[in-house]
């Protein structure tokens, strides 16, 4: 077989979210780092990829672009293997609802990965995209590559951070983690590399295109444009962003997606609780 029926998938899930909340805090903090880093990558090349396209000649192409390019951050997440919040957020409470873990062990385990996404995020920000000049500083001569990098950097930060309302944060975020929690779903329904990039392909280009707010690319985006000198940005205005967003893609992964199959495929399946 080249893909897992869905009953299967659910429980190959609950399976890779227990052993995720098992982990040592220490594995726990260096996987999470290094999928804030990936979450990063994705995000520095769809800048670059999209900085320069004028909307008044490609509309809203940019918008697919970024998307299409993002897609590189869940590859790697999923691909190399390391812990991103917003899957978890999907995988360690459908474990929690499997009876196989208790609600402090999904407590601490997406604690310690927001934590580890944050600082792996934050070292791509200062040190590989401002300090490599990969994004320009606002004293960038126009027209050149770095001008054109910041531009676009503070474009995306601006919208999220200031040009949303609290709610359309919120609402953008659960639809968000409903489709980045679909994405990691059906790669674990795959069973080759090529299969589960196909998979992710699909809803993470959606939901960059579309707008939506992802915690962890966030964590990313917004230090970026302050660490790049973008005016009108705050640290306030990050930590609600954080806050909202976070909040939302929370709710997109347990109500729409860890809720939904567990009562579809493990709700009359129970079995009993590892922690008696």
């Amino acid at each position: 077989m080249s893909a897992r029926e869905p009953q299967e998938t659910a429980e190959v899930a609950v399976q890779v979210g227990t052993k995720k909340s098992q982990r040592t805090w220490d594995r726990v903090l260096v996987s999470s780092f290094l999928a804030g880093a990936y979450i990063a990558f994705g995000g520095l090349v769809a800048i670059t990829i999209s900085s320069g396209l004028d909307p008044k000649t490609w509309g809203t192409l940019p918008t697919f672009f970024t998307g299409t390019a993002f897609t590189l951050g869940l590859v790697l997440v999923l691909i190399a293997g390391s812990d991103l919040a917003t899957g978890n957020m999907m995988l360690v409470p459908l474990s929690a609802m499997r009876r196989k873990i208790g609600m402090g062990d999904v407590v601490r385990n997406l604690t310690l990965v927001l934590i580890g996404n944050l600082l792996g995020a934050l070292f791509v920000a200062f040190f590989l995209a401002v300090q490599t000049g990969v994004i320009g500083g606002a004293n960038s001569e126009a027209g050149s590559t770095a001008a054109l990098t910041h531009e676009r950097l503070a474009t995306i930060a601006l919208g999220k951070a200031t040009g949303e309302s609290t709610w359309q944060s919120f609402l953008r975020a659960v639809g968000c983690n409903w489709l980045v929690c679909l994405a990691v779903w059906m790669s674990l329904a795959a069973t080759s590399v090529s299969g589960k990039i196909l998979a992710i392909f699909f809803p993470i280009m959606a939901f960059v295109a579309m707008g939506f707010d992802h915690v962890v690319a966030n964590m990313f985006f917004l230090p970026a444009a302050i660490f790049a000198g973008v005016p009108g940005l705050g640290w306030g205005d990050v930590l609600l962003n954080w806050l909202i967003a976070g909040i939302g893609n929370l709710v997109g992964a347990v109500i729409f997606v860890a809720t939904s199959y567990w009562y579809l495929f493990l709700k009359d399946d129970p079995e009993p609780s590892a922690n008696a």
